[in-house]
């Protein structure tokens, strides 16, 4: 976990909070040792954040500081709750890695009823990773980096019927359709929109070139084409 991330979970951790929290707690759940606690609230209070008390006591913010949690119905948090699993395994470890940073951050703002609700949920996803299933998580992380730059890449690609071709894109998006990825792209070989799975792409490189947002072939043209709106997309 970053850094700022902890700092972060340490302040909302103690908003709305009427008894000062033992440094012990925090540490399990941020999963770090009492001594960064201890720094890292330390730094907080150096830097004008409003924290009371000290180590062996607990910490609170200073009173007139806190503000009202976040406010989510039960049916909000599991959604964000289930949610996160079935990004933890089945996006790229990045990505899920962020999911589970985001719903620490929410869960330390919820007060403590909802907060056990959000463990009570029974859909689950199980996060399964054999050599192929992290080989194809780390796929799904390259994919995702490209396309937030921009990043034209070189694929080298199997077809349903088992073809190989060596393909030049222009990576727009990824889509999940509940039992495969997809890859949205321009691709130079055919001069038109496709979609590729990366399931099947046996390599896949940055060629070194960025290509441009234009309006005929960026991500806009590209759901048009599928027939998916900016609503269906999410």
């Amino acid at each position: 976990m970053r850094r700022a991330d902890r700092l972060f979970l340490i302040i909302h951790a103690l908003r709305g909070r009427r008894t000062a929290l033992q440094a012990r707690s925090l540490a399990r759940t941020l999963g770090v040792s009492l001594r960064t606690v201890y720094r890292d609230v330390a730094d907080l209070q150096l830097s004008g954040v409003p924290i009371e008390g000290e180590a062996g006591v607990g910490y609170v913010l200073r009173k007139g500081s806190d503000i009202p949690p976040l406010m989510f119905s039960a049916a909000e948090l599991e959604a964000l709750v289930v949610g996160t699993r079935f990004v933890r395994a089945f996006a790229g470890t990045r990505m899920g890695e962020g999911a589970q940073t985001a719903l620490l951050k929410i869960e330390a703002v919820l007060p403590a009823e909802l907060r056990a609700r959000a463990v009570q949920t029974r859909i689950f996803a199980p996060v399964w990773r054999d050599r192929h299933q992290s080989d194809f998580a780390a796929m799904i992380d390259r994919l995702h980096a490209a396309i937030g730059c921009r990043q034209v890449l070189r694929l080298d690609y199997r077809d349903e019927a088992g073809r190989c071709s060596a393909r030049e894109v222009e990576p727009l998006c990824l889509a999940f359709w509940g039992g495969a990825w997809t890859l949205g792209a321009w691709c130079r070989l055919r001069g038109a929109f496709r979609s590729f799975r990366p399931d099947r792409i046996e390599a896949s490189e940055p060629s070194g070139e960025h290509f441009l947002d234009t309006g005929e072939r960026n991500l806009a043209a590209y759901l048009r084409v599928v027939g998916v709106g900016p609503a269906d997309s999410g």
